[in-house]
Formats: structure tokens, C-alpha cells, sequence
């Protein structure tokens, strides 16, 4: 039976105390890309080159031409890279740093070019001695195996993570296996019985929602709305085409999420809460991420051809505010929100498009105002959680210290302004717009409307609000009470 590291409590256990003893006897190779580092730095570098400038495709591909080798080494020469940042598999490395303390001989042994991992060695002072690609050899599987066979004569242990590593275990006298799919785990079983294994963090349900984050689709609910409020409340063939209007939208706002995120890889690691995503935090992978984005955007629009012309149009404005927000715009103050405010109205548009009904301006306007406000009860929230990390800039953002108060004061405004919208909307178009059997039941609706945003700018005040206030909206009880509160006011309004 494998010993098993606990890092946690600096300890080993296995039922064979003397594999440890062995073991100390013979160098540590340590595997880089999915086993030291949860993440690929070919992945990652690529990412880190093309963000600054999609058009570099182009060179990227002169330079796949090249060989493996040749591309690994041009963008460690031409990305900027965060090595610092890049998450580590944390029990590896307490294991490999204890095992040098104790005075055994630790290596690096990778396909990636070393010119990065030289840059790696130094973030982990344990390594004493790195094996990598050099723009003419690709370092992996028999080649990497045959490196280390001549280097170490008399034995090595190896950790890897892959069936490329195979050929590696083979030539060991000891395996370690680390973050390994069932399958590479048979196929290092059957190779010899591994020393060590370090489990990969379990994925389920709850890992692909937070993937796809599905907890935001409850912001194209909105595509909802125009039913309710154009009386189509009981039209089967509204609904149908909203709920696959819904279905497009919030698969491609799930693609432009992972889009978002691989662009925002070294921004999301620095941040206090961000670095827990999926692609940040390495439990993604990056050439995962890939595949899961185009077929997210292709299934999107497979279904809006089928709703048709309009749907298409939409979500093409949508994906193309979206690609300027993620690549430019979410750098520019105050404008960011104004983007995010818009694809929230764009939500709303498409609603009222599908279902058909003629919306009234005063609600389009209504809703620019409230999601301004909590565009800006957003940014209020990374700004003075920036401020307790010691922070004088927000990373990836045009914030700075000392902007909090500026922030809230028209974040505050634009809620309040929401407010008043409501207020002229019945006044001057409820009554005689005819949608209303209960026009007069609307007047209850501006102070719940007023009570919830004092709220959530009263969180944000104190500190207690989440990252996103939509998201924290479906979650907090009050906010879903006064959310009930609100529509059954406007039932009671449309039905009488």
C-alpha cells in the first residue's frame, strides 16, 4: 500500500516504514506541468502572449510549424509570465521540501522550456538541479526517461501526473504519483506499485456549476420579464421561446465567463477571492477551458438559429460587449460599469424581442439605472477589500485607493435614480397603458424597490456584501422576501 503525505499534519504513513528509508536513498524528480504546478505552462504562456494581442495567433502558428520544442521555447522568450502566482499542488511541495530538509536531493525534470523552469527553481529553493526543454529537444515521456536514466545511474524516484509519464515510472526505481485521472493511476499500478499518492482534488456537481457558473444565470431571468409584464403570463409559445432564448444566452455567457477568466488568469491569482476560481486555481485545466468555450458559444447560437434572426442578433451584440468589456473596457473607470449595466438592459431587450410585446422605454431606462448601481456595488466592494489587502491599485481594473467613496456616492445615486424611474413609469404610462387590470397596486412597488437597494448599499458599507450583489441576491433571505414582495405586487397589478 502507497504511504500517503499528509501536509497538513507534516507526516507520513504507511504500513511499510522502511519505503521511506529507501526512498531516501535515491534523488527526487519532480514532474512540472499538472504535478509541482496544477496548471501547463505551455497553456499558460500562450494565454499570457495572445492576451496582449489576439492578432499574435498568427506568429503562434508559425511557430507550432517550427516544432514543439522551438514554440515552447519562442513564448517563454516573448510572454510575460507571473511564476510566483502559478498554484501549486501544496502537499508535493511540502513533501519535496521536507524531504530536502532532511538532506535528500530534489530535481526539476520537465517539458517545459527552461528558461521558465529556471525562473520556477527559484520560487522553490529546494530544487537543486534542472532537466528541461531547450528549443531543440522537447523533454518528455522516452526522451525525458532517457535523460534521467543516464544523469542517475543508480536510481531515481519520479512524480508525474500523466500517461506521458509512463515511460518515466518505467525507468524509476520508485514512482510518486500526483493529481492522477483513475486512469493514470492503473497505468502507473501497473507499472509498480507507487510510494506515493497525492489525490487530486474530487470534482462533482458542484465543481461543474461553479465552472460553468451557473449561479449567474439568474441574471438572464430578466429575458423573463416582458411575459409578466405584457400579460403573456399563460402563452405556451412565449414561454417556449423565452426559456430557449434562456438556455442560449446563459450557455454563451458561461463561454465569455471561461473567456474572461483565461484572460484574467494572472489578475484572478493576486486576488483575495478570485484565485478560488476554477481556471485560477489550476482545477481546470487551461486546454479544458478551450474545448468547453467554443462548444459553449457553438451550442448557443445552434439553439438561436433555431428561434432565429432576432436571437442571433442579440446574442451577438451580447458576445461582442462582452469581448470589448473583457479585453479593454473592464480596464477604464467608470465605464466598466456602464458595460455591465448595458448587458444587463441587452438581457432585457431580448426578452421583450422574443415575447414579442411593446416595452416601455421608462422600464429600459429603469433598468440601466439599477444595474448601474450594483455595477457600482461591485466595484465598492473590490475596492475597499482592496484597501484592508494594502493595495493601491486593483488588479486588471482602472481603480485606486481612495476611490471608495466616490464609487459608492454615484453607485447610491444611480440606485436611487432606478427609484424615482419607477415612480415616472406609473405615473405616466401604468395607467394607461392597458397591460394593468390594477394599475394603482404599482405604487407599492418603488419603496420595496427602495428598501432592497438601501440594503444592498448598506452591505456594501459595512463590508458584508459579496463579490457580485446579484449573486449574493439570490441568497440573502431578505432580498428574496422583498423579490417575492415585489412580484406578487405586479401579479396583483396584471391579473386584479
Amino acid at each position: 500500500m502507497p504511504a500517503i503525505y499528509d501536509a497538513k499534519h507534516a507526516t507520513l504513513t504507511a504500513e511499510n516504514a522502511g519505503t521511506v528509508d529507501k526512498s531516501a536513498d535515491l534523488p527526487l524528480v519532480l514532474d512540472l506541468d499538472g504535478a509541482l504546478i496544477r496548471t501547463d505552462i505551455l497553456f499558460e504562456t500562450f494565454i499570457a502572449y495572445v492576451r496582449q494581442n489576439p492578432l499574435r495567433l498568427f506568429q503562434v502558428a508559425s511557430w507550432v510549424a517550427r516544432g514543439r520544442a522551438v514554440l515552447k521555447q519562442k513564448l517563454a522568450e516573448n510572454a510575460v509570465l507571473d511564476v510566483e502566482s502559478l498554484p501549486a499542488t501544496e502537499d508535493l511541495v511540502s513533501f519535496a521540501a521536507r524531504e530536502a530538509a532532511m538532506g535528500r536531493k530534489v530535481h526539476l525534470a520537465t517539458a517545459t522550456d527552461s528558461l521558465v523552469a529556471h525562473r520556477i527553481k527559484k520560487r522553490f529553493p529546494f530544487i537543486s538541479r534542472v532537466f528541461a526543454s531547450d528549443g531543440a529537444t522537447n523533454l518528455k515521456s522516452k526522451a525525458k526517461a532517457a535523460v534521467l536514466v543516464d544523469a542517475f545511474p543508480d536510481g531515481f524516484a519520479y512524480a508525474g501526473d500523466s500517461r506521458a509519464d509512463v515511460p518515466v515510472w518505467k525507468a524509476a526505481q520508485e514512482s510518486i504519483v500526483v493529481n492522477p485521472t483513475p486512469g493514470v493511476l492503473r497505468a502507473a499500478r501497473a507499472v509498480r506499485e507507487p510510494v506515493e499518492v497525492f489525490e487530486r482534488p474530487r470534482t462533482g456537481f458542484k465543481f461543474v456549476a461553479r465552472v460553468l457558473r451557473l449561479h449567474q444565470w439568474a441574471k438572464n431571468g430578466l429575458i423573463f420579464a416582458p411575459l409578466l409584464l405584457g400579460g403573456l403570463m399563460f402563452d405556451v409559445q412565449a414561454w417556449t421561446l423565452a426559456a430557449a432564448g434562456f438556455l442560449a444566452l446563459s450557455l454563451l455567457a458561461s463561454a465569455t465567463y471561461l473567456l474572461n477568466d483565461l484572460f484574467d488568469l494572472a489578475d484572478d491569482r493576486r486576488h483575495w477571492s478570485k484565485r478560488n476560481r476554477p481556471l485560477a486555481s489550476g482545477r481546470l485545466k487551461i486546454a479544458h477551458a478551450l474545448v468547453l468555450i467554443p462548444a459553449g458559444m457553438i451550442a448557443a447560437y445552434a439553439i438561436a438559429a433555431w428561434i432565429g434572426p432576432v436571437a442571433i442578433g442579440f446574442l451577438t451584440l451580447y458576445l461582442a460587449l462582452t469581448l470589448a468589456y473583457s479585453f479593454s473596457l473592464k480596464k477604464i473607470e467608470l465605464l466598466d460599469a456602464a458595460v455591465l449595466a448595458t448587458l444587463f438592459t441587452v438581457r432585457l431587450g431580448f426578452g421583450v424581442a422574443l415575447a414579442g410585446v411593446v416595452f416601455s422605454p421608462w422600464l429600459l431606462v429603469f433598468s440601466m439605472f439599477l444595474f448601474l448601481s450594483l455595477s457600482f456595488a461591485k466595484r465598492h466592494v473590490e475596492v475597499t477589500r482592496m484597501e484592508a489587502h494594502g493595495r493601491t491599485k486593483a488588479a486588471g481594473r482602472g481603480y485606486k485607493v481612495g476611490d471608495g467613496p466616490m464609487v459608492a456616492m454615484i453607485g447610491a445615486a444611480s440606485g436611487l435614480a432606478s427609484v424615482q424611474v419607477l415612480v415616472l413609469y406609473v405615473m405616466n404610462e401604468a395607467y394607461s397603458a392597458g397591460a394593468y387590470a390594477q394599475p394603482l397596486m404599482l405604487w407599492a412597488a418603488p419603496p420595496i424597490l427602495f428598501l432592497w437597494v438601501a440594503r444592498i448599499w448598506l452591505l456594501a458599507q459595512r463590508g458584508e456584501l459579496d463579490d457580485d450583489p446579484v449573486a449574493f441576491a439570490v441568497k440573502d433571505g431578505p432580498s428574496l422576501l422583498l423579490g417575492a414582495v415585489l412580484g406578487m405586487v405586479f401579479a396583483a397589478a396584471l391579473l386584479g
